[in-house]
């Protein structure tokens, strides 16, 4: 993950050197389509604490000048970005400020699961995530680290290898044979470590465990030193696509020590089912 760079002790002399020095250098404006790249832009100028000019984002990203021009123009007109009293300067748009607010303001369900999975950090003392399914790979939708010294970062947004991880297991355990065995075929098993298993007669066999014992290990099988345990959502009307893990190191907790907090675990998985539940509107 890139760090930030770091602001500059000193001063700026005069006002074209403090769009240089706030701005973060070297930002990208990455995307496929004019929409995708708007909103590169967008999360550039979401990161900025000051007024910004078109100068200043030109020697930022990159981008022809014309082309930003032509962007910062679109966002104005739809009040996502204002300009200043000096023609020059841009800042946040009332209508930015609004889609911010009301993000924060109606996300109750993320931070309803965020107390759960908080709840079961507390409990167990070790990180524990909340996982997706997407295409072949497991994306963490969120993350709770644990205050031991000895811990693995990872967070939401990183996505893990399906066959490597013990939701990315429990998802794979919910589909039918054929299905599986296409994911399977058409995604590389790459050994992460050497307790990775690369092979897809190994890996549906212990899925078919996974699904009969109802969690999964991930047993140093993605990063050296960490063990997992997941569980997922219960989802009385089909498959469930969210996964709840802990993880640790294995310093500290072995898999049978893993093990003793399934009962935790399960109990924090249901409480988030619930929420899930109550998030979907009724027809």
């Amino acid at each position: 993950m890139n760090s930030a760079t770091q602001p500059q002790a000193s001063l700026p002399r005069d006002r074209k050197d403090a769009d240089r020095d706030t701005s973060k250098e070297g930002s990208k404006i990455e995307g496929d389509t004019p929409a995708q790249r708007l909103l590169a832009l967008l999360e550039v100028i979401a990161a900025k604490d000051q007024f910004f000019t078109l100068q200043g984002l030109v020697e930022e990203t990159g981008l022809p000048k014309p082309t930003l021009h032509r962007m910062l123009q679109q966002l104005e007109g739809s009040g996502m970005l204002q300009r200043e009293a000096d023609n020059r300067h841009y800042s946040k748009g009332s209508r930015l400020r609004r889609l911010a607010e009301n993000l924060l303001l109606n996300d109750t369900v993320q931070g309803a699961r965020h107390g759960v999975l908080n709840r079961l950090m507390e409990e167990v003392g070790e990180s524990c995530n909340i996982t997706a399914l997407s295409g072949s790979e497991v994306l963490y939708l969120d993350r709770v680290e644990t205050q031991a010294p000895l811990r693995f970062y990872l967070h939401p947004g990183s996505r893990v290898p399906v066959h490597c991880s013990a939701s990315g297991k429990l998802f794979l355990a919910q589909m039918p044979p054929a299905q599986r065995r296409r994911l399977l075929t058409g995604t590389p098993l790459n050994a992460m470590t050497r307790n990775t298993l690369t092979d897809i007669e190994s890996v549906e066999a212990e899925i078919e465990q996974d699904r009969q014992q109802g969690f999964a290990l991930d047993d140093e099988e993605f990063l050296p030193g960490l063990v997992c345990i997941a569980v997922l959502a219960p989802n009385p009307d089909g498959p469930s696509n969210i996964g709840v893990a802990i993880q640790a190191p294995v310093m500290r907790q072995s898999r049978e020590d893993m093990l003793k907090h399934l009962p935790a675990l399960e109990r924090a998985a249901r409480d988030i089912a619930a929420i899930q539940r109550g998030a979907i509107p009724s027809t």
